[in-house]
């Protein structure tokens, strides 16, 4: 619920710590702005307070083009009391209702179609299909201010299935034409290969932190972190390409920079890239939970803006799940890189640029790991049966590493592949599902951080039952205890 006078409060004072939390919609503009829009504040009177730009839209507001509503960050706030809701804009994000509609994107989330609409109300303000169009509208705008694209492919990237349809929508919405919301172009948008997109975040985001954890888990020839640069090969539909991920200093966003043959991929790319770094994640509310526990507080105080790690590809983390049961984190990434090598195709670029240094393949599919050969992936049999398992059964059911379930639901299904047990079930639904709420209890690790002087390290049933506490936020409590013990701890 959206309290008037709080939001007012910080609307008039351009509070950094409201961006994404709600937007203004300004009755006597019919334009509606973020909370540090830098235009002069409107009379409470004329604001109506509305939870999400997609409300807005369907309320008949036009974006600001001060403040630009596609850069605000996208909270989660939502997530802990709607995970269905979660669940659904990530397949959003993946095209599902370009095609589909939201009966059918209701039917893969186990709900029916009016319960949906009923939760995105509630939660955002807008039905599902005004909150696709919105995301599709503000992305194009995105991509018409920050990169020099031709106008008909940010049309293509942003999903509009013609140029007309996509004139259209922007002179509705804006009341002029997309070339007229370009600016300038600067020397740093001309790129010789590659489209560089901003990507924001709520403060604070702690990106060396991030890669003190993903650095020591780079699978070799398939992502590299460089100082502070993270990157990687990616491949979408048989297509290859490479990403590379940097901070922008002074600003609360990433500079993505992507190479990709296919434009239209551009918005499937941008949304994985922003769940494998978390940066949707309310920090402010998650941390205001969790410090109330006397052992996280400490914890949380040391490293504000800690984020869950994700991953670019479901299938990749759940091999490097189970590559790294009962090894150590170095081991477990030379054996990541053995399997890239082996069993994944050599990085091929479309764009006649070179591939970066020490990027050479893409992680294999599930289909060239069903036969893995334990003898040159140096592991035991068992291992390798349990890797043609999930590659198999991925392969036969594509949406096994999708959204798609509640949370005990996807650990129970991944627990039923052999080989798979409650640790590498709930680190999968942590890092793959993006699941704010998994939290492997039996890690050795976990209990000997949440150990106190009183108790000593609790058993799994006892860090069970503390960690209720921590709900909906648990996995984020597991990242804090983990790096109390080191930043290679936990898979």
């Amino acid at each position: 619920m959206l309290d008037r006078d709080s939001c007012y409060r910080a609307l008039l004072t351009r509070d950094v710590r409201f961006d994404g939390r709600f937007f203004t919609a300004v009755t006597s503009t019919g334009i509606y702005c973020r909370p540090v829009c830098p235009a002069r504040p409107p009379k409470i009177e004329h604001c109506v307070f509305m939870p999400s730009a997609a409300a807005a839209q369907a309320a008949g507001f036009r974006p600001c083009l001060r403040c630009r509503p596609e850069a605000a960050p996208e909270l989660a706030v939502w997530r802990g009391t709607s995970n269905t809701v979660a669940r659904a804009l990530r397949l959003i994000d993946e095209g599902a209702l370009d095609d589909g509609n939201v009966e059918d994107l209701a039917g893969r989330l186990g709900v029916g179609g009016r319960h949906l609409r009923r939760l995105f109300d509630h939660h955002l303000g807008a039905s599902p299909i005004v909150v696709a169009q919105t995301r599709r509208l503000l992305f194009a705008k995105s991509l018409i201010a920050d990169t020099i694209l031709p106008m008909t492919e940010v049309a293509m990237a942003a999903g509009y299935q013609s140029l007309r349809r996509f004139n259209d929508a922007m002179r509705r919405n804006w009341d002029r034409p997309p070339s007229a919301l370009r600016r300038e172009p600067k020397e740093t948008q001309v790129l010789t290969t590659g489209v560089t997109l901003r990507l924001p975040f709520q403060a604070p985001f702690d990106w060396a932190l991030l890669l003190g954890f993903i650095g020591p888990r780079a699978i070799p020839g398939v992502e590299r972190v460089e100082g502070d640069i993270y990157r990687r090969t990616i491949a979408l539909d048989g297509r290859h390409g490479a990403v590379e991920v940097r901070p922008i200093a002074g600003q609360n966003c990433l500079a993505a920079t992507i190479r990709f043959p296919v434009v239209a991929a551009l918005g499937t790319i941008v949304g994985r890239l922003k769940r494998q770094f978390d940066l949707d994640a309310d920090v402010a509310a998650i941390d205001a939970q969790l410090a109330e526990d006397p052992v996280l507080a400490p914890l949380i105080a040391a490293r504000p803006g800690l984020r869950v790690p994700g991953t670019w590809d479901p299938f990749e983390l759940a091999i490097r799940a189970i590559l790294g049961q009962q090894i150590s984190v170095a081991a477990a990434t030379n054996l990541a890189g053995r399997t890239a090598a082996l069993y994944g195709e050599p990085l091929k670029l479309e764009d006649g640029g070179s591939a970066p240094d020490g990027l050479t393949h893409v992680f294999p599919t599930p289909a060239q790991l069903i036969a893995a050969d334990p003898g040159l992936l140096r592991v035991p049999r068992s291992r390798a049966a349990t890797i043609a398992g999930i590659a198999a059964a991925v392969a036969a059911t594509p949406e096994l590493l999708k959204p798609l379930r509640p949370l005990d639901e996807a650990v129970e299904g991944l627990c039923r592949l052999p080989g798979i047990g409650p640790w590498t079930a709930h680190y999968i639904a942590m890092r793959a599902l993006r699941e704010p709420d998994a939290f492997p209890s039996g890690d050795l690790g976990l209990r000997k951080a949440a150990a106190t002087e009183e108790a000593g390290v609790p058993s799994i049933k006892a860090l069970e039952a503390r960690s209720q506490a921590w709900r909906p936020w648990r996995a984020y409590a597991a990242i804090h205890l983990w790096f109390s013990l080191s930043r290679t701890q936990g898979g």
